[in-house]
C-alpha cells in the first residue's frame, strides 16, 4: 500500500460510527494464543477442544454418506428455521436420556450452541440490563454480554460451583424494579474450573430462580463426559419437582465436545414464549442451520454410533486427566494448587506465593507448553494466580511431557 493510500485508509477507517460495543471490542484472550499452536514441539493445555485423535471419523463419514443417499435435496435446500424435524426428534430423544422429558417441537437447532446463547441475549437483554454470571466462567458468554451491553454482576463460586446461598442474598437485596433478567451457569464440570453443582444446590438453584423471576441459563456441553463420580441430573430434569420452573429454565446443549465441533449442532429448550422469539432472531442470523450437518447429525444419532463413541472418549480423558494431575503431583507439588475434576475437559490450578500466571506464560511458551491464565476467566477483578489447563487434546505422553516443561517455567520464576 502506498503512503497515499494508507493516509487515505486511516482517514476513512476514522469516520466510522461503530456501535457502541464495538468502539473498543475485547477479543477472546484464549483465541489469541493459537499463534503458538502450530509451533514445532509444543503442548497445548490451553484450547478447550475435543482431541482430533478420537473423532469417530469413519462414524460420521457414514453418516454423511447415508444422510446424502438418504435425501440429497433435504441436505441442499434451506430448512425450517427451528431445525431439522427429524432431529429435533433424535435429539428429545437425547433429552430423554438425560432425564428431561420435552418433545421434538421443544426444541430449537442451532449452529453451536453459543448461537443459541446469543439469540437468548438478543431476546431478553438491553443495554444497561442485569445479568448475572458464575464467576469465574466461561469468557465467550462474559463476551456476548459485553457486546449484548448488559450490567454484569458475578456470582461467587467455590469448589462445587455457585455459592447459593450467597446468590439467595445478592437476590434479596434487589428491588423488584432493577432485578437481573438472567443467570447463566456451566454447573456439570464447569469451564474453566472443572466443578460440578451438586444435587441439592441445582434444587435451590431451581427453586432460586423460579421464586424470583430470573431465566436460569443451563449450558451442558460437558454433561456427557462423565469419568468418575456419580451422575447428577440436569437442573431442567430437575424443575419437575418445583411447579412453574421449567417456565425459568433455557437449556443449552452442544454435539461439539461429544461428536465433533465441526459439525455445529447446538440446541435450545426454552419455554414457549422464548423459543418464538429466538427463532425470529435466528432468521435475521443464518435462516437456518447447516441443513446437511444436520442430516448427517441425525443420522449418526439415529444409528447408535454415540455411546460406544462417549465410552472411548471418556476413557481417553480419564487416562489424560489422570496423566496430568500425576505428573503436577511429581513435578510441582509446591507450586501449583488443583482439584481433579470427575469429568469434562479442564483442570483449574493457582499457583503458589501470589505468584502471576501471564508471566508463567511467557516463560512456558519459551518451554513449548501452554495454559491459559486465569484473567480471561474473569469480569473484573482476575485471580493473576490462577490459570486453566485442558487435558483433552494432549495425549497422555504430552501430558505427562508437558506438567515437567510447565515445572520447569515455574521454577524460573
Amino acid at each position: 500500500m502506498t503512503s497515499s493510500n494508507a493516509t487515505h485508509s486511516a482517514a476513512h477507517e476514522a469516520t466510522y460510527e461503530f456501535t457502541a460495543p464495538f468502539r473498543a471490542p475485547q477479543g477472546s484472550p484464549i483465541r489469541e494464543l493459537f499463534k503458538y499452536v502450530g509451533r514445532p514441539g509444543m503442548i497445548s493445555f490451553a484450547g478447550g477442544y475435543p482431541s482430533k485423535d478420537l473423532f469417530d471419523r469413519e462414524g460420521l463419514g457414514r453418516a454423511l454418506e447415508a444422510a446424502y443417499r438418504d435425501d440429497p435435496i433435504a441436505c441442499l435446500q434451506y430448512g425450517d428455521t427451528a431445525g431439522a424435524p427429524r432431529l429435533r426428534q433424535s435429539l428429545a430423544r437425547l433429552m430423554a436420556a438425560r432425564g428431561v422429558r420435552c418433545e421434538a417441537d421443544d426444541i430449537m437447532v442451532t449452529t453451536g450452541s453459543q448461537q443459541g446463547f446469543d439469540l437468548l441475549l438478543r431476546t431478553l437483554i438491553a443495554p444497561g440490563d442485569t445479568a448475572l454470571i458464575e464467576e469465574p466462567a466461561y469468557p465467550a458468554a462474559i463476551q456476548a454480554l459485553r457486546l449484548a451491553g448488559a450490567n454484569i454482576v458475578t456470582v461467587r463460586t467455590d469448589r462445587d460451583g455457585i455459592d447459593v446461598q450467597a446468590l439467595a442474598a445478592q437476590l434479596d437485596a434487589w428491588s423488584e424494579a432493577n432485578k437481573p433478567k438472567l443467570l447463566y451457569t456451566v454447573p456439570t464440570f464447569a469451564n474453566p474450573t472443572g466443578a460440578t453443582l451438586p444435587r441439592v444446590r441445582r434444587e435451590a438453584l431451581v427453586r432460586l430462580a423460579a421464586a424470583h423471576r430470573i431465566v436460569l441459563v443451563e449450558d451442558d456441553p460437558y454433561g456427557e463426559l462423565r469419568f468418575s463420580g456419580e451422575s447428577v441430573p440436569p437442573m431442567l430434569a430437575l424443575a419437575e419437582q418445583c411447579p412453574g420452573a421449567r417456565d425459568w429454565i433455557v437449556y443449552f446443549g452442544s454435539l461439539s465436545k461429544i461428536v465433533a465441533p465441526g459439525l455445529r449442532i447446538g440446541w435450545a429448550v426454552a419455554p414457549a414464549a422464548i423459543a418464538r422469539r429466538m427463532i425470529v432472531a435466528k432468521q435475521t442470523s443464518d435462516l437456518c442451520t447447516a441443513p446437511l450437518a444436520q442430516e448427517t447429525a441425525r443420522h449418526y444419532l439415529d444409528s447408535g454410533s454415540l455411546e460406544p463413541h462417549l465410552r472411548s472418549i471418556v476413557g481417553a480423558y480419564r487416562s489424560r486427566c489422570e496423566a496430568l494431575l500425576n505428573a503436577l503431583t511429581h513435578f510441582a507439588p509446591h507450586d501449583v494448587r488443583f482439584a481433579a475434576p470427575e469429568g469434562g475437559m479442564f483442570v483449574w490450578a493457582r499457583l503458589a506465593g501470589g505468584r502471576d500466571a501471564g508471566e508463567i506464560l511467557k516463560r512456558a511458551i519459551e518451554q513449548n507448553v501452554m495454559f491459559v491464565p486465569g484473567v480471561a476467566f474473569y469480569v473484573r477483578e482476575p485471580d493473576v494466580c490462577s490459570l486453566r489447563l485442558s487435558f483433552a487434546a494432549p495425549s497422555e505422553a504430552e501430558a505427562f511431557e508437558g506438567a515437567r516443561r510447565l515445572a520447569s517455567a515455574l521454577s524460573q520464576g
